[in-house]
């Protein structure tokens, strides 16, 4: 009996599993050939109304529960777009070429691996984004070794654990201040939760790579890097304030939109009277990206930024939430919700939520479609276990946040990747990314049963 009760399952979700899987092709094709994302998602979109109506539901419901799910992220929406006036704005005062200039400096060759954790993770819990961190600081790093002999996957590796330390618990993080918004948490609770979880990780990474450095020294032969940043931004220590001001901000515990607003004001100053920059150009700058007029080196690698490239982020964020609403509200998933009920213990929830987790991150190739797919599938079970959100999204942080950028095809992991020309053979060696669950995994309590 129990045998056709599974075969009447799999009969009666063969439609729904049809659509995942044509879904899914879309973002992996998508994904390999460089479209804008956005795109396959519409499509997903459309293809569930599709689907969903001939199960009878009715379309203006299904619209009604998309805008529903899109409207819980428009808290997120605004910081994002100051994300982007933020890394402008740093660009252009010389805030992120000071860090790049002020790390290499200090950077002792027989330590280069773990000094490429220790500083893309400074530079990723400044400025809050993985891809801002590797296209700048991961990309010097990846110029100064490759002329030294070792193998380019260690380093890429060690760079993009430390882009993804920042990415998980920065106040400038899209994905922490996105969980906070979902799960309704405050997000310094979150960060003060996401330190105490990951300083073991953080630590034992440190070590891998701290034997991984002596066994693997470098000489360091190009300075074109550092030549071309003096001559073209003049580094001084007065350019890290706006960076500063977000740490101090933070330990203040101020809010995250009014500490990017005040750093945006105090580079905006910089950019203007050091940089020579006029009021137009920033302006330009802060909307469209930051980019330097005069060849150089560095044009390939300080670049980007703005708020209209982060509104492309903030579509994939509505069309995301908007599918995310749909799943919640038609409960077409409820069979992936059945096995977090097998759970026992913490321990056992914590396994669950990060093999949905993974799931997700395949399934939706981004961080934001996985992050919301797995808070609307796990978040019931935490309720009825009576666990409270921020545990919900301490445990998002831990698995999803990490799992997502080593899945080759997602773009959390794909983009930062391809900007440091190597490929998914780094990422055996991004040591950080998959300590962090594992040993959240390993600590959990699994002796507790849950009632």
């Amino acid at each position: 009996m129990a045998q056709y009760a599974v075969l009447s399952i799999v009969i009666n979700c063969m439609d729904l599993l049809i659509t995942l899987i044509i879904s899914f092709v879309f973002l992996i094709f998508s994904t390999l050939k460089g479209y804008f994302i956005f795109y396959p998602l519409l499509a997903s979109l459309l293809l569930w109304f599709v689907v969903l109506v001939r199960r009878g539901f009715l379309l203006k419901d299904l619209i009604k529960m998309a805008i529903a799910g899109a409207k819980k992220s428009f808290p997120v929406f605004i910081i994002l777009l100051l994300i982007g006036a933020v890394t402008a704005s740093w660009m252009s005062a010389g805030t992120v070429p000071s860090l790049v200039f002020y790390g290499i400096q200090i950077i002792n060759p027989n330590y280069f691996i773990l000094f490429a954790f220790l500083l893309t993770s400074l530079v990723s819990l400044l400025i809050g984004t993985s891809f801002g961190t590797v296209g700048t600081i991961g990309i010097a790093l990846m110029i100064m070794a490759s002329d030294s002999g070792v193998n380019s996957n260690l380093v890429a590796g060690a760079i993009l654990s430390g882009a993804y330390f920042g990415d998980r618990c920065s106040p400038m993080s899209s994905s922490a201040n996105l969980i906070a918004s979902v799960t309704q948490t405050q997000l310094y609770t979150n960060i003060k939760n996401m330190l105490k979880t990951g300083f073991i990780p953080l630590i034992l990474t440190s070590l891998i790579y701290l034997i991984l450095s002596r066994l693997n020294p470098i000489q360091i032969t190009n300075k074109i890097l550092l030549s071309e940043i003096i001559k073209t931004f003049h580094p001084q220590p007065l350019f890290l304030l706006p960076a500063f001001a977000i740490l101090i901000l933070a330990f203040f515990k101020i809010e995250v939109k009014l500490s990017m607003i005040i750093s945006i004001g105090i580079a905006s100053i910089i950019a203007v009277f050091y940089q020579q920059y006029s009021v137009s150009e920033l302006l330009e700058f802060i909307f469209r990206g930051f980019y330097l007029h005069e060849a150089s080196p560095l044009q390939s690698i300080l670049i980007g930024g703005g708020i209209i490239s982060m509104g492309k982020v903030v579509l994939i964020v509505m069309i995301s939430t908007a599918l995310a609403g749909i799943f919640a509200e038609t409960h077409i998933l409820k069979f992936i919700e059945q096995f977090l009920k097998q759970a026992k213990s913490q321990q056992h929830l914590f396994l669950g939520t990060m093999l949905i987790g993974t799931l997700s991150a395949a399934y939706g190739c981004t961080q934001t479609i996985a992050i919301l797919l797995t808070q609307q599938l796990v978040q019931k079970r935490y309720q009825t276990l009576q666990l409270n959100n921020n545990q919900l999204a301490v445990d998002l942080e831990n698995t999803v946040v990490m799992i997502s950028p080593l899945i080759p095809w997602n773009i959390a992991g794909l983009v930062p990747v391809t900007l440091l020309m190597s490929d998914f053979h780094c990422l055996p060696y991004a040591f950080y990314l998959y300590l962090i669950p594992l040993f959240n995994l390993l600590h959990k309590p699994k002796d507790v049963r849950l009632s």
